[in-house]
């Protein structure tokens, strides 16, 4: 059976979605954005406070799950602006370590709230 997950220091769903589902020894995190949890807003700042309020989103929804960045196995890195990849890779860095998980990057049209990165996470119990 499924089991949906959440965090006070990670964004609401906006949508008909779970910030996270737990599916057996697998944890699929949503594609985050950078939204404060506490006000529920996009918050102001460049691609790296965005990157950094993306992650700090994740790691809340994966501590919720009783895990870390490092049980990371998979993530999608959606940019609305590819000249954004270094920053974007930079701050990235500073929350995983090796094995790296494997990684997709994409820059797309537009993204929620018109934010400029979403990052989804799947991750593993063992």
């Amino acid at each position: 059976m499924n089991q949906s997950l959440s965090s006070p220091d990670a964004p609401k769903a906006i949508g008909p979605y779970s910030p996270a589902v737990r599916a057996g020894q697998l944890l699929f995190v949503s594609g985050q954005i950078p939204i404060d949890p506490a006000t529920g807003q996009m918050i102001d700042g460049d691609i790296s406070s965005q990157t950094r309020r993306v992650l700090d989103s994740v790691g809340a929804l994966l501590k919720a799950a009783g895990l870390s960045f490092a049980n990371v196995v998979r993530t999608t890195v959606f940019l609305a602006d590819m000249n954004d990849f270094g920053a974007v890779n930079q701050i990235y860095g500073t929350y995983f370590v090796e094995p790296y998980p494997a990684r997709a990057t994409v820059q797309v049209a537009r993204l929620p709230k018109d934010a400029r990165v979403e990052i989804d996470v799947i991750a593993s119990y063992v």
